[in-house]
């Protein structure tokens, strides 16, 4: 009764359209849940992904949890996630698609999984980095080590939504790097992002990860634009 009261007067909100929940809803109303575009992961948004890195960088394996397309259900969610400090999102969609690679024989030799960093200065503005607790929890699923101690942004941009394809390549460009690397050497790493638009940061990062001895690095993300 207490539960049902606290309801009413405060009631939880779904993190894609920002309806009311029912009582038994989590995160997302039913509706939402089902007509977010989920893609078939491992074979459909894994040969898109492929396809952006293709003679650019090597990647092992690629999943992304859904297509993204714009004014849509899931650009609501990770703008959600992303802005609105809802960091329970990331937590939530790191779940579903953890226990999906958890069952795909491709993911079951992940060593460690590493987020794309945030500058120091970006994370000071958001408070938390909207991917950390995604990658948290794909980690736990694939009883893998998470490391956000290695990987790290050395400059600060405007945010990349701002840019146009080709001017967000060179903002992005060399301003990775690595410390500690010693912590990844000879691991299976499973990089992990939010969105991959031109694929840009997720090179940057890979570029500046292969300065570490016999590593492989395959990528999971919550989405792949469409």
């Amino acid at each position: 009764m207490l539960r049902d009261l606290a309801y009413l007067f405060y009631p939880i909100y779904c993190a894609s359209c920002n309806g009311a929940l029912y009582k038994n809803e989590k995160l997302l109303c039913t509706t939402c849940r089902h007509e977010l575009p989920l893609g078939n992961f491992h074979n459909v948004n894994a040969k898109k992904i492929e396809k952006v890195f293709y003679g650019r960088v090597k990647i092992e394996n690629a999943a992304s949890l859904f297509i993204f397309q714009k004014d849509s259900l899931i650009q609501n969610l990770i703008h959600n996630l992303k802005y609105k400090g809802r960091e329970e999102i990331g937590e939530e969609l790191g779940k579903w698609l953890g226990e999906k690679l958890a069952q795909n024989p491709d993911y079951q030799k992940i060593d460690v999984v590493i987020p794309v960093p945030l500058h120091k200065k970006r994370l000071r503005e958001r408070g938390y980095n909207q991917v950390k607790k995604f990658g948290i929890e794909i980690a736990e699923k694939l009883n893998a080590g998470y490391i956000d101690s290695v990987l790290k942004k050395n400059s600060y941009h405007k945010k990349q939504s701002k840019h146009n394809k080709g001017s967000r390549w060179i903002n992005i460009s060399e301003t990775f790097g690595i410390q500690n690397e010693s912590l990844l050497e000879n691991k299976h790493i499973l990089l992990v992002d939010d969105i991959i638009t031109t694929g840009a940061t997720i090179e940057a990062c890979i570029e500046a990860l292969k300065a570490i001895p016999n590593i492989k690095i395959s990528i999971a993300t919550m989405a792949i634009t469409e």
